[in-house]
C-alpha cells in the first residue's frame, strides 16, 4: 500500500473511532470528512538527498504534493519550479522567523510570507511558524493581523500552527486567539500540545474543539501517551 492511501485509511479509521468515544463521554465531535477532497503533502524534514530525488520518490508513494521552507535563493525557486512541474506536484510553504527580537522576528517572516505568496506558482496553502512562546500578545498578535490581511489579497490559505516554542504553543493560549481573531486558520500539530501539557487533553475539550473548528490543515504523526511524537 502506498503511504498516502495508508494516512488517508488511517485518519478516516481515526475519525470514527474518535466520534464513537465522544459518543460514549457526551462529548461530540462534529467533523466532516470528504475523503475525495484530502489532499496529501509530504515533507522534506529530514530527509538527506536533493529535492529532484526527494520529489520523485514522493511523487512515487502516491502524495500530491510537498511541504518545505520557502526557499530563499533565486536557485532554489528555480529548481523547486522545474521539479514541481516535472513530478506535477503541489506546493505548500512553510514561512517564519527565529530571531529573538520581535520586530526582527517579524520582518524577517513579513518577507517570507510576501515572497511566498507572490511567487510564480501559487501554493495551496501557507503554514506559519510564527512568534514565539515569550513574545507578549500584543506582539504575536500581529503576526495573526498581517496574514489575514495577506490572505483577502491573495485568496492563499495561510494557517498558523500549533507549534512548542512559537505564539501558539498551548490550548489554552490559542483559545485566547482565536476568541479574538475570527479569521484565525491553524495548522494543528496536537501533538505539541500533549507535550507542553503532559496529557491527551481531555481535560480541556472546549480548547480543543475550538481548535478543530479553525483547523484548515495538520500535521500527522504516530506515538503514544508518554511519547506523543515518535522519532
Amino acid at each position: 500500500m502506498k503511504r498516502r492511501n495508508f494516512l488517508k485509511s488511517s485518519i478516516a479509521s481515526t475519525l470514527i473511532l474518535e466520534n464513537s468515544i465522544d459518543k460514549r463521554q457526551n462529548f461530540k465531535l462534529n467533523l466532516k470528512m470528504e475523503a475525495s477532497k484530502l489532499l496529501f503533502f509530504q515533507t522534506n524534514w529530514g530527509f538527506e538527498g536533493n529535492l529532484d530525488s526527494f520529489c520523485s520518490k514522493v511523487k512515487k508513494e502516491g502524495y500530491d504534493g510537498i511541504e518545505i521552507w520557502w526557499p530563499n535563493s533565486k536557485n532554489e525557486q528555480d529548481e523547486l519550479a522545474v521539479c514541481l512541474g516535472k513530478y506535477d506536484l503541489k506546493i505548500g510553504f512553510l514561512c517564519g522567523g527565529s530571531q529573538n527580537n520581535a520586530k526582527l522576528h517579524f520582518e524577517t517572516f513579513k518577507n517570507a510570507l510576501d515572497a511566498a505568496t507572490s511567487w510564480q506558482i501559487k501554493p495551496q496553502y501557507i503554514n506559519c511558524h510564527s512568534g514565539r512562546d515569550f513574545f507578549s500578545y500584543e506582539e504575536n498578535q500581529k503576526f495573526i493581523e498581517y496574514t489575514t490581511k495577506k490572505a483577502l489579497e491573495t485568496n492563499i490559505l495561510i494557517c498558523h500552527e500549533t507549534h512548542r516554542g512559537r505564539m501558539l504553543f498551548a490550548a489554552h493560549i490559542t483559545k485566547h486567539f482565536i476568541d479574538k481573531n475570527p479569521d484565525l486558520k491553524l495548522t494543528l500539530d496536537i501533538s505539541h500540545w500533549c507535550n507542553v501539557h503532559e496529557s491527551l487533553l481531555d481535560d480541556q475539550p472546549e480548547n480543543v474543539l475550538a481548535a478543530l473548528e479553525r483547523t484548515h490543515h495538520i500535521h500527522a504523526r504516530i506515538g503514544h501517551q508518554e511519547g506523543p511524537q515518535v522519532n
